[in-house]
């Protein structure tokens, strides 16, 4: 049943206990006890927006990938914290060590960002940007996982 919930509630950060009850089929009251456990647990970590980056003016998105001194991770991840745009880190293993999803106004801001302040971290040995063109993402309703509309799919517009 918690799993029901997590994926409703994953698809619709903002459905009603009472939606959430009827689609699992249980009463409110044990709808929102199973909720608020999830969040004493930990499970669930907090609830957001899903945001459409380049309507938000965030229209260039990037993978970099980080190889970094050995054993800094705690200072090079206290450190890409607070760069700007930064979504998502990862330390991982294989070729680098470190993955980095950034999202920015434009490639002019993402460039500035790699060449001056990501390569300024004594602790980065090398980075590689690579560029998204398109994203998605997945395990949610359908109607907010569509693609969006690029302008060449309407000419007429």
């Amino acid at each position: 049943m918690d799993h029901d919930i997590l994926r409703i509630l994953q698809a619709d950060g903002r459905a009603s206990i009472r939606s959430v009850a009827e689609q699992v089929h249980v009463s409110r009251a044990n709808a929102y006890a199973r909720i608020n456990r999830l969040v004493e647990d930990g499970v669930i970590l907090g609830f957001g927006a899903r945001v459409h980056h380049e309507r938000a003016g965030q229209g260039a998105s990037a993978y970099l990938t980080l190889r970094i001194v050995q054993n800094s991770w705690r200072t090079v991840h206290r450190q890409l914290r607070g760069l700007p745009g930064v979504a998502h880190i990862a330390l991982v293993s294989g070729d680098f060590d470190v993955l980095v999803l950034v999202h920015s106004p434009d490639n002019r801001a993402l460039r500035e960002l790699v060449l001056t302040r990501l390569q300024a971290i004594p602790e980065i040995l090398s980075t590689r940007t690579l560029l998204v063109f398109e994203e998605e993402e997945v395990g949610q309703s359908p109607e907010s996982s569509a693609a969006p509309e690029h302008p060449a799919d309407h000419p007429a517009r």
